[in-house]
């Protein structure tokens, strides 16, 4: 593994604990050459063997680091922790690998992340609901806005957010 660092390819691993209800290792390591610390995380390869169906109707293969990124992006200065969105990427994951067998719609995987976003933290979701939505203009912003904050208004028995 290289630091990200200094580059170096000498490190060892300090600590090691199971995530993801054991579906992941996180490694904590101590470079060796620059006395930094940083985190890794292994996973088992190909878990998902999906491709997604893109827009123009090119298809690629799935990638998690796409969610991930889009999660982290939307999330940028909320309250939101890594680990959360880890949480939150996994049950996006999960949910595809359960409905779908081989090959997935952009705009399924971006309703079903929207969906989580939408239950976790609401401008989060706006913010990812504006760039896969593509909007317009303004108005069509306000609106999705206003769908929230009249679903706020109308608070739902037993709804429980996924982090309390």
């Amino acid at each position: 593994m290289r630091c990200p660092y200094c580059n170096a390819d000498n490190d060892k691993v300090i600590d090691s604990r199971a995530t993801d209800g054991g579906r992941c290792t996180r490694r904590r390591r101590l470079c060796l050459a620059c006395n930094r610390r940083y985190t890794t995380y292994e996973r088992v390869e190909d878990r998902v063997k999906l491709s997604v169906i893109k827009r123009d109707g090119s298809r690629v293969p799935y990638q998690r680091e796409k969610i991930h990124e889009a999660v982290r992006q939307s999330a940028y200065k909320r309250p939101i922790t890594s680990e959360q969105i880890d949480q939150i990427v996994e049950e996006v994951e999960s949910g595809l690998t359960a409905s779908f067998d081989k090959e997935v719609s952009s705009l399924a995987i971006a309703e079903r992340l929207g969906a989580v976003l939408k239950r976790v933290d609401k401008v989060a979701y706006v913010r990812f609901a504006s760039v896969y939505r593509q909007f317009e203009d303004v108005g069509e912003f306000i609106e999705e806005a206003q769908e929230l904050i009249d679903e706020a208004a109308v608070d739902i028995p037993g709804q429980q957010d996924l982090f309390e």
